[in-house]
């Protein structure tokens, strides 16, 4: 960040005892630390939690999972049930976090989450999205975009699913 958020003067770095070097605005007279934006995504299993949902959104030829923006004041867990709720129609009974990754490209930090929803009929889904389906977890992972930062959460949490036994955690569905 190289100008001040609220006024817009140049930012000079200073030192704030336990931070380091920070930026800082000589108008303000405030330190401005990084901002980003902060988004959810998650992966969605069928009530019984054999399946999960991929979705097709915005013209692209590329299996996603649903994900959406946290608004100003909204928990990150009541997010990920409006998205999937406003994309889907379809309600989240449970959800649990799995990691977070920073993506540069929108400059958001990205929380992942595993839910489970209230049913797998996918006729309720909005014109947010162009295409949904259902898959195994084999599956899943074929289909999902190849390199994507969806598949990077995916195959982490599948991974995580393998080695532990679901009596252990019950995250883990």
């Amino acid at each position: 960040m190289s100008y001040c958020t609220e006024c817009g003067t140049e930012l000079k770095e200073k030192f704030l005892e336990n931070e380091g070097m920070v930026p800082y605005c000589e108008t303000c007279r405030a330190y401005r630390f990084p901002t980003y934006n902060v988004a959810i995504s998650t992966i969605v299993y069928s009530p019984d939690s054999e399946k999960i949902l991929l979705i097709k959104q915005y013209g692209r030829d590329k299996n996603i999972l649903v994900a959406g923006y946290v608004n100003k004041g909204e928990a990150a867990e009541h997010a990920l049930a409006r998205e999937v709720r406003e994309e889907m129609g379809l309600h989240v009974t449970e959800c649990c976090f799995n990691e977070s990754e920073y993506f540069a490209k929108s400059n958001t930090l990205m929380l992942n989450f595993a839910s489970i929803v209230d049913s797998d009929d996918l006729s309720r889904m909005t014109k947010e999205v162009d295409y949904a389906a259902w898959y195994t977890p084999e599956e899943a992972k074929e289909a999902i975009s190849h390199g994507s930062l969806a598949e990077k959460f995916l195959l982490r949490w599948l991974a995580k699913r393998k080695r532990y036994d679901k009596a252990y955690d019950s995250c883990l569905f």
